[in-house]
């Protein structure tokens, strides 16, 4: 069967947003061109790096003295999205395997995200299995700088750390290991 891709060319919002308190909050990568949605599950992790390797990749756009795309440093009034994410969140799947890459042909960054699996992703004759479905993003610049810095305050978001140990607070309270071993 062929793969179900859920593709944007020029999505009209792009963000990780997330949904439940801190210390049990979901991160999803949220995709919206019109009426249409498609809501990925991603580790907190994920949601991390993902910001930080768009990131990398702009920076080295503008670092390139052969680059003929303007690429902002900074992310444009116009293009900051706090909102929450659009409700109902219908999780079409989690996110295993998230690969990047830049089309310069269109000047954007391309995030592909496909379905964790358990098992071996071959089949028992040695052959590649196809995912189900993946998720398909291609963002400007100025979106990608915008999905940086929204994720990273997402991320940032949660639990306070510990001073001490650096591991999250919970509300209910904090019994820090590095005091159990004074």
């Amino acid at each position: 069967m062929p793969t179900r891709v859920h593709q944007y060319d020029w999505p009209d919002r792009v963000v990780v947003g997330t949904v439940g308190a801190p210390g049990s909050r979901a991160f999803y990568l949220q995709v919206r061109d019109g009426a249409r949605r498609t809501s990925v599950l991603l580790e907190k992790e994920q949601s991390a790096m993902l910001a930080e390797k768009i990131d990398e990749i702009l920076d080295a756009l503008m670092a390139d003295d052969g680059n003929r795309y303007s690429v902002p440093a900074g992310t444009a009034a116009e293009l900051v999205d706090d909102e929450p994410l659009d409700q109902p969140v219908e999780e079409e799947f989690r996110a295993g395997l998230v690969r990047l890459g830049w089309d310069p042909a269109t000047a954007q960054v391309v995030v592909e995200a496909f379905p964790f699996v358990e098992d071996d992703d071959e089949a028992s004759d040695g052959t590649e299995v196809e995912p189900d479905e993946m998720l398909l993003v291609r963002m400007p610049v100025g979106t990608a700088r915008a999905f940086v810095e929204r994720t990273r305050q997402v991320v940032a978001s949660g639990r306070p750390l510990c001073p001490l140990c650096g591991r999250p607070v919970d509300a209910d309270g904090h019994v820090c290991g590095v005091l159990d071993q004074a």
